[in-house]
């Protein structure tokens, strides 16, 4: 096992960051810990790397109790938010300070630096200093350094947040291929849901400090285990149960089992609605408020006879979207949708 965390808790104050909190990394996978702000996430990450003393439980890393290790004990890399590079020392310099801090010598440090160089695609560049680097070839500085020192484990917070979209999505697949290449068992914190499914393995969904669902990427997306998973992954529209759009189907599935009444708010994905010109069996009349040109899809805002607003999202060869204007009197059905069976006090 690559990690492992057990019954691991930590409280600042009066505030509970983690709460008892369970976990194992299977040794060489890529882990994304998701979830907003103020979740936990990027407290677990510190406990595991021992920047945070855990209150309660254990942490092994490698198969060995790292609970009361240092930091430099547990032998793990860890990337932060905003780099943290020495502005004074050129990019070959801060890509070899950790194996000068361990006394490894000149010529060696040369050989494992130039090979991290290439590794991370910045030959040619050892002799720049951070603030000549775009934001993109800083975090591949900072993730060069990380692994100069062979760590048993890395870990990212939030590595890409302070880079614009473009940058970001580049980076993600590069990620992605250098993990695939070296297997290192790595963890990475980020509250965006997209770059958590596209680099991770497994996905850990955090909310309050504890795991609401550990799962694939197509786990968590299709298979959510609670109404804050379904919300926070991928978009959605919440309705009330009373509203009609549950496909005919529905009553059997177990996505919405139960009785009717002990059933909890209707989840349904924008790209499981289907937009109508006329009437159609299980379909609700709609107003169509707006058309947005989404590049390859269509987003449609539209309103339902009972006032609730919805969106639909389609390709846009599955609608005339030159003939829709806003005003236009539509149908909408769904082809799934999924309701969680609340918990009763009793």
């Amino acid at each position: 096992m690559g990690i492992r965390v057990a019954g691991v808790s930590k409280q600042f104050g009066a505030f509970r960051a983690v709460d008892d909190v369970s976990l194992d990394v299977e040794t060489g996978s890529l882990v994304a810990l998701l979830g907003p702000s103020g979740s936990g996430k990027s407290t677990l990450l510190r406990l595991i790397a021992g920047l945070e003393a855990a209150d309660d439980g254990r942490i092994w890393i490698t198969g060995e109790d790292a609970t009361s290790r240092s930091v430099q004990d547990r032998q793990v890399g860890f990337v932060f938010q905003h780099f943290a590079l020495f502005k004074h020392r050129n990019v070959r310099q801060n890509v070899g300070f950790g194996l000068e801090l361990r006394g490894w010598s000149p010529a060696t440090i040369k050989r494992r630096v130039d090979e991290l160089l290439e590794l991370v695609q910045l030959q040619g560049f050892g002799n720049r200093y951070p603030s000549q680097l775009s934001g993109g070839q800083r975090q591949r500085v900072a993730l060069a350094r990380a692994l100069a020192v062979q760590p048993r484990v890395l870990l990212l917070d939030e590595p890409f947040s302070a880079l614009d979209a473009k940058v970001r999505k580049e980076l993600r697949a590069w990620l992605r291929n250098l993990h695939d290449e070296m297997h290192v068992t790595t963890v990475i914190v980020t509250h965006d849901q997209e770059e958590a499914m596209e680099v991770a393995d497994r996905i850990v969904v955090m909310n309050n400090g504890r795991i609401e669902q550990i799962g694939s990427p197509a786990e968590i997306y299709d298979q959510p285990a609670s109404p804050f998973v379904m919300s926070f992954v991928g978009a959605v529209n919440v309705l009330p149960s009373h509203v009609p759009l549950a496909p005919d189907h529905a009553a059997a599935s177990a996505a919405v089992a139960g009785e009717q009444q002990q059933r909890g708010d209707l989840f349904i994905r924008p790209h499981d609605l289907e937009l109508h010109r006329h009437a159609q069996s299980g379909s609700v009349p709609a107003v169509l408020r707006r058309l947005t040109h989404m590049g390859r899809d269509i987003q449609a805002e539209l309103i339902l006879g009972s006032g609730e607003v919805v969106m639909a999202q389609l390709p846009r060869e599955r609608i005339d979207y030159h003939d829709l204007k806003a005003g236009d009197a539509l149908h909408i059905t769904s082809r799934e949708a999924r309701t969680f069976v609340p918990d009763f006090v009793i």
